[in-house]
């Protein structure tokens, strides 16, 4: 893309109170008549100077990318609402529009209500980037039904959806939001990518969240990085894996499968429903052996394209039938430096201890589950007492 199509000052450290703070770059940036990208990350910017922004690119109707990650570091949350409800209102309306990015912006669940308006609304948004910005269970839920709504929409104007690209990880979503998610995520069937990483997702949510997903029959990339699976969640996405033929990319590193859930997952792989998968991260997921000698036939029998697979952090040892099986089937696709580095493998346990402790792992869920279920209310209320508390302190970039 020609660079007079690209407007940025992405990474100055400008800290703006107001429009002419910004000068000459909004100066230069009105002068852009068929701009199609901006990038205003890595600076600070106060309500007055976002609302100068917004009344520009609301002239911009061929914008394609609009990139606000990491522009509110220093600012006061009672400043941020009205920010971000001038620059996602500014866009709302935007036919061309192809990619929001809000990541790194420390916001939290307060702000969820000022992005629906958006996410509602605009139909041609394809990518839609919220990384780290503490939303919480009570805020991921208002998203995620936001982004629903704009499907029901889609489809009240018999039109499909565009949405490709979720992106909402470090965001203590929480078994809270899953639901929602879930459902959001069965409205938009067309969804490419998914990544939703280190949210504290137990088994129940990650059940929820596979289940919606298997309605996304083109996912080409999942990333659950860091939640919580156990047997009873690995089972629920290894049931769902026939469902996305043109899979391409599955991060489940960190997620506690546990053996049988590992068992379950390379078992589904060996149905050859997932030819196209060339990224497999598994690290630190409690599998051992028995599932990586099934994973070993699936790859010989099914997985050609697998050019990344992470296995470290498990229960087998480097030296084990069962990895040189792994590298043998990789080399038999000529994909002979597909595995990672083995330095961290856990100590083999025996078959009769590795099933207890998978069983107490699950009841132990299942018992936290209940508590959950069952707990007053009170949870999201405290947080919110507590975001009142800290209305006047500065909030800092995660």
């Amino acid at each position: 893309m020609s660079s007079t199509k690209v407007f940025s000052i992405l990474g100055k450290n400008l800290k703006a109170e107001t429009g002419q703070d910004l000068e000459p770059f909004l100066t230069e940036l009105k002068e852009m008549e068929d701009v199609e990208e901006v990038h205003f990350g890595g600076n600070s910017l106060g309500v007055d100077a976002c609302k100068a922004i917004a009344e520009i690119l609301k002239t911009k109707k061929q914008l394609k990318i609009a990139d606000f990650a990491d522009v509110f570091t220093g600012r006061l949350i009672n400043e941020i609402p009205h920010a971000l409800s001038a620059i996602c209102d500014a866009l709302a309306d935007h036919p061309t529009l192809e990619e929001l990015d809000l990541s790194d912006n420390a916001f939290g669940g307060r702000c969820a209500e000022n992005m629906v308006n958006f996410l509602q609304t605009n139909q041609s948004v394809q990518r839609f980037k919220l990384n780290n910005n503490g939303m919480g269970p009570a805020g991921g839920t208002i998203i995620a039904n936001a982004i629903a709504k704009n499907a029901e929409t889609s489809k009240a104007q018999g039109k499909t959806s565009n949405l490709r690209t979720v992106v909402c990880g470090r965001n203590r979503l929480e078994n809270g939001s899953a639901a929602a998610w879930a459902k959001a995520f069965a409205a938009h069937e067309n969804l490419r990518e998914v990544r939703l990483p280190q949210n504290g997702i137990r088994p129940e949510g990650i059940k929820q969240l596979a289940e919606g997903l298997s309605k996304c029959k083109n996912l080409e990339s999942l990333d659950l990085q860091d939640n919580t699976a156990t047997e009873s969640g690995t089972r629920a996405i290894s049931a769902a894996l026939p469902s996305w033929p043109n899979l391409q990319s599955l991060n489940l590193s960190d997620l506690l499968l546990s053996p049988k859930g590992g068992i379950s997952l390379a078992t589904a792989l060996g149905k050859g429903t997932n030819p196209h998968l060339h990224t497999l991260r598994l690290q630190f997921g409690e599998i051992d052996a028995r599932a990586i000698h099934i994973l070993a036939k699936a790859i010989q029998e099914h997985l050609k394209d697998l050019t990344c697979l992470e296995l470290n952090g498990n229960r087998a040892d480097p030296e084990d039938a069962c990895i040189e099986q792994i590298r043998d089937a990789l080399a038999g696709h000529g994909h002979e430096d597909a595995l990672d580095e083995l330095d961290e493998m856990e100590e083999p346990e025996s078959d009769e201890d590795e099933d207890e402790e998978a069983e107490e792992e699950e009841q132990e869920d299942e018992e936290k589950e209940t508590e959950t279920e069952t707990a007053p209310a009170a949870k999201v209320d405290e947080a919110d007492e507590l975001s009142k508390l800290m209305g006047e302190v500065s909030i800092k970039k995660e």
